[in-house]
Parts: structure tokens; sequence; C-alpha cells
């Protein structure tokens, strides 16, 4: 496969949308600044927020092009060294809140991110983009040894690590959202490696055992449940407010430094709710450009994976559009009504680093791999052949 001119239309959308951040940023950065200040007594300028937005911006740009320019086979072999660190660094803050350590920034009773001379890390995302690398790698070479239905060899170190990330994130560092798109990563992967379907409706009850469990053992996540059936309850001031600043922006909203909700009735105006503030500000027409373009970026991951002949490479592709897609639905049906609410981010759009820096990279990687599609979407026929070539060359190995 000679490698030729990459998905644009992925670059467009990814610099487009973190430029439409940023102008929400500058919108709102003020008026969150204002909010802080008067709440925790903290001294933050007009362009506090701006100006770390931009920072954060430039930094995932710069991230995004060296995801592009690294090959991916150099990427490959630090896979099993992203998801240690990834893993490494969950139980470290794990250990560093228990210890009550001011390295571990702990809000509303949850730990999950490093607080270091001002600069925060979440080790959840690192954990992600360590994950789909590993799984995929995992997951292609058992294909290729035709040893997917293997205990020892596949499901004893698929359940390890897929485990233990969900351990960390859902149960310990009590992030119910970051969880969800980590099971989405998961089991969209395990559903396109072509595992039995009995094996992978399993999977799915487990999972989905493990997320029921997860709900009914948490007072706090029981009492969303409880909020989001209610149709009148003092408790879903949150969602009530996202709903409107939504409806108050109407068809062409309220125009940019004119939102009511980021004055402080909409809590985590900059950050998870960002998709209402745009509402108010940008109005319905703004909204579906939104939606629009995340709903391209996805299709042409999607697309990007299907034309992908090299099993690896295609399960990355999966792997971030899963990563991507739970993200941007989560937090768009959060901020309707239309599911319980959960904290996530928007890729690119919400405020923050560690969560855009490493999208950056992932979608810098999937822009990379674009650049080895094949003219016509891979059949099962083009996979049953690779596979009797990738099994005449191990009889081959094996008889030297």
């Amino acid at each position: 496969m000679r490698k030729h001119k990459s998905d644009r239309i992925i670059g467009v959308l990814t610099v487009g949308l973190l430029a439409l951040g940023l102008i929400i940023i500058y919108a709102i950065g003020p008026m969150r600044a204002n909010v802080t200040n008067a709440a925790y007594g903290t001294d933050y300028s007009e362009n506090y927020f701006f100006l770390q937005q931009l920072r954060n911006v430039a930094l995932a740009l710069i991230v995004f092009v060296l995801a592009f320019r690294v090959p991916y086979r150099v990427v490959r072999k630090w896979g099993k060294m992203l998801i240690v660190v990834g893993l490494g660094l969950c139980a470290l803050l794990a250990i560093f809140a228990a210890i009550h350590n001011p390295v571990a920034s702990c809000e509303l009773g949850a730990c999950r991110w490093f607080n270091i001379a001002g600069v925060s890390l979440q080790p959840a995302e690192v954990l992600k983009f360590g994950l789909v690398i590993y799984l995929a790698g995992l997951i292609a070479e058992r294909k290729k040894e035709e040893k997917l239905d293997s205990w020892s060899d596949f499901w004893l170190p698929f359940t390890i690590v897929s485990g233990l990330s969900l351990l960390f994130v859902v149960v310990i560092q009590k992030d119910l959202g970051t969880g969800v798109s980590l099971m989405a990563i998961i089991m969209a992967m395990l559903f396109m490696s072509g595992v039995k379907m009995r094996y992978f409706g399993m999977a799915l009850g487990v999972v989905g055992l493990c997320g029921v469990l997860a709900i009914v053992s948490s007072p706090h996540r029981m009492e969303r449940l409880f909020t989001f059936q209610a149709e009148d309850s003092s408790d879903s001031y949150h969602i009530e407010n996202a709903k409107i600043a939504i409806g108050t922006g109407g068809f062409m909203g309220v125009g940019i430094g004119n939102s009511v909700q980021a004055t402080g009735y909409l809590p985590e105006s900059i950050n998870d709710s960002v998709f209402a503030i745009m509402g108010e500000t940008f109005g319905f027409v703004g909204l579906v450009i939104v939606i629009a373009a995340f709903t391209t970026l996805l299709l042409r991951l999607l697309r990007a994976a299907n034309y992908l002949h090299d099993t690896e490479e295609s399960l990355v592709m999966i792997g971030i559009f899963a990563w991507a897609a739970a993200h941007v639905v989560v937090n768009i049906a959060s901020m309707t009504g239309l599911i319980p609410l959960t904290g996530i981010t928007l890729p690119l759009l919400s405020y923050g680093g560690t969560s855009m820096l490493f999208m950056a990279a992932a979608l810098g990687l999937a822009l990379q791999l674009t650049c080895w599609t094949s003219r016509e979407p891979r059949t099962e026929e083009d996979k049953r052949g690779q596979e009797k070539i990738e099994r005449t060359a191990r009889g081959a190995r094996r008889a030297v």
C-alpha cells in the first residue's frame, strides 16, 4: 500500500473545532473569572481563562502535528509502555489521595487530577490513549495467531487490562463519565475484532452488570438517576439551567458576550456545560453546525477504519472513533436532558488541557493512518486472504 494524501476533512474539522472552542472561551472567560473570584476569593484577570485556553489550543495543535508526523510503527512500540504508564499514574494518584497529599487534586470527594506547580494532569486521558494502542496490538496479534478464543493468550490479558482501567477510573476516581468512554473503546474494539458473538455477548453482559453495580453502589449517582426521572425536582438545577440556556438562544442566539447563564447560573459553563452555553450564544443554527461538524468527523473516522486493510491500524481507528463518539454523544445527551447528567467534556471545545491534548494526539494519529487507506473498502474476502497469507508466512518461519 503506497502512502497518499491524508483525509483533509479530519484535519480541517479538528482545527476548526479548536478555533470555535477558543472563541466561546474568549466570550465567557471574563464571566467565569468574576464568578470564581466572588465564590473562592481568587484574583483571576478577565483574560485568565482565555489565555489558559489559548495555551492549551497551541499545545494541542503541536501535539496534533507531532502525532501526524511520527510514524505509527514508532507509536506502536510504546503501546505496552503507554498502558503501563496510564495505569501506574492512576495507581499513584490513588495513593496520593489516600494519604491526602496535595499533589492529588480532589473536588467533591473525587480525586481525578495531579496538580503540580499549578499544572494539572488527568491520568485517565493517558490511560485512554494507551488502551487504544495496546488493545489494537493485542487483538491484531492474537487474530493473526488464531488465538482470539484462547483464555490464557487473549482473554486473560484483555480482561486484566480492561478491568484495571475501569476499576481505577469508575471505582477509585469515581468518574463514571470517563468510564463510559473507556467502556465504549473496549467494546467497540472487541466487537470489530472478529471474536465469536457469544463471547462478545458475555463480555457486554459483564460490562453492563458492572455499570449497573457502579450506579447502585453510589448514592451520588443514584441521586442523579432519581433527579432525571423526576418531573420536578429541586436537585435538577444543573440540567434545568442547561435547557434554559439552549432555549434562550432561540434560532440565532443572543450573540458573543451576551450569555446570562455563564454569569454563574449554569455550573461548569466552560467545561462540561459548554454545549448549552454555545446554544445560548449561537442559537439553534450554531448547535446544528457544531453537531454537523462532529457527525462529519466521526463518519470520516469510521470510513477510514473501513478502508484500512491493516487489522491493527483499523482497530486503532475504531478505538479513536469510539473514544470521540462517547464524549460527543454523552455530553450532548446530558445537556439536553436525554440521559442523566454525567460529567464529561465536549471534545476540542471544553476548557481544559489534558483531555484536549490527548484527543488532539488521537486525531493526529488517525489523520496519519488515513494516508494508508485503499481505494476500496476492506471486504471479508480481503480479510480471509490476508489471514491466509499470514498463516503461510508463519508456517514458513516454523519450517526454517
